[in-house]
């Protein structure tokens, strides 16, 4: 498959087929939805100009700094990595999403959204949209131009709750960060409570919360949670670790004399706790190396794998008695 075939099944010129895949304006939008349907229909990626080195880095809210969760890290860890390899990053919140018809890039990055919020990829672009931290929706497995490098969420509780165990605790508590069904939360709450089988640890369902968005409810499910007799407890997500440590603090409780706690790495912050912090992390770095690698391959017409899946780390500090 090459320009010309798709142009000849497109009913247009190969230069019109060219205009689409660069992305220049003044193209029917008719056409041009025809000339992707058809390149994606068959399988074709077009070669992506060396001389267009443009990453969209697609974000959920404006905020950029000061980095204080996942969502920061990892836009912090690509924004240091692309650069290295001589691309230029733009960085594009999702509430401003009609602007990126009128940009020029050669691939797209995804943090911390959902594959639903960019439905119908393939109709639209040719350029590989790359979800970082999240997996496929059914819908999307099959798409052509869209990629995921995720990490290893089974892995993650397993090591934390492993750690625990060896540790001698008896009875885990769990706040999982967000509401179920949003980003990681559900995989997050099966993956503990497999965990916790594993290891003997009881699952009862007063030990295992979610928190809602922000942080309004961690004091009253540490409350919650203290009063079930859990000796360890285990946060992932959000700024559980420092909001946790607060809540702790306001029942009394010192950390670990009284209660372990693991949570997720927050890099300017797990360090330097008192405490300092027992985390799981993801690895941000190998994850922007992970997306410029496939960004490259990319670019060089080589085939590149729909899911890529890292590991976690767990970071021993102090926390943890």
């Amino acid at each position: 498959m090459n320009i010309r075939e798709i142009a000849r099944l497109a009913g247009v010129s190969p230069a019109t087929v060219s205009r689409v895949f660069s992305r220049n304006p003044g193209v029917n939008k008719d056409i041009a939805q025809r000339i992707m349907q058809i390149a994606a229909e068959n399988n074709y990626h077009p070669r992506i100009s060396e001389k267009n080195k443009n990453v969209v880095i697609i974000t959920p809210y404006d905020s950029v700094y000061p980095v204080q969760s996942c969502i920061d890290m990892l836009l912090m860890a690509l924004t240091q990595e692309l650069p290295k390899h001589g691309f230029r990053v733009e960085i594009l919140p999702v509430n401003s999403l009609e602007r990126l018809p009128d940009i020029r890039f050669c691939a797209a990055v995804a943090i911390g959204l959902e594959p639903s919020d960019l439905q119908n990829w393939d109709d639209m672009y040719s350029e590989p949209l790359i979800f970082l931290d999240r997996a496929p929706s059914a819908a999307q497995k099959s798409a052509k131009n869209i990629y995921y490098v995720n990490s290893d969420e089974n892995y993650a509780m397993e090591i934390a709750i492993a750690h625990l165990k060896e540790r001698k605790h008896n009875k885990i508590g769990c706040i999982i960060h967000g509401n179920p069904g949003e980003g990681n939360t559900s995989k997050r709450e099966k993956a503990i409570r497999n965990a916790l089988k594993k290891y003997d640890f009881p699952t009862d369902n007063n030990l295992i919360y979610f928190s809602g968005k922000g942080n309004d409810r961690y004091v009253e499910l540490t409350g919650k949670l203290l009063k079930a007799g859990v000796d360890a407890l285990l946060c992932p997500g959000g700024n559980a670790g420092i909001t946790v440590l607060y809540a702790l603090s306001l029942y009394g409780k010192e950390v670990p004399a009284d209660v372990s706690l693991i949570a997720s790495e927050q890099t300017f912050f797990s360090n330097y706790a008192v405490p300092p912090q027992t985390t799981i992390t993801q690895e941000h770095q190998p994850l922007a190396q992970t997306v410029v690698s496939l960004i490259e391959k990319r670019m060089n017409g080589e085939k590149i794998p729909h899911i890529t899946t890292l590991p976690y780390r767990l970071i021993i500090r102090e926390s943890v008695k």
